[in-house]
């Protein structure tokens, strides 16, 4: 399985403002074969800053999802209220069970 974990640095009134965009984005990539879980969140200490955590079952799944049109869209919206900085990080990780 592939971990992605994102991080973009912005201002309240950007996230305001893609809320309509984030929202699609979440939807139309769920639906996407291979994708166990794609969500946003906004830091409770920090109301600036998005967290993007995604679950994916391979790599060519999440390199489907790179060019899906969702994707062209919500990278458009980006553009038109960019971020300050932030990054993204990917894992391959296997799901373990916690110690009991």
């Amino acid at each position: 399985m592939i971990i992605v974990n994102g991080r973009i640095e912005t201002t309240a009134d950007n996230i305001a403002h893609l809320k309509a965009a984030i929202a699609a984005m979440e939807t139309a990539s769920r639906a996407e074969d291979g994708c166990d879980d794609y969500t946003f969140s906004v830091e409770l200490n920090d109301p600036n800053v998005i967290r993007i955590t995604e679950k994916w079952r391979d790599m060519e799944a999440l390199a489907a999802h790179f060019v899906s049109p969702h994707m062209a869209e919500f990278q458009k919206a980006m553009r038109e209220r960019p971020g300050k900085g932030g990054g993204v990080a990917f894992y391959e990780a296997t799901e373990v069970e916690p110690p009991r």
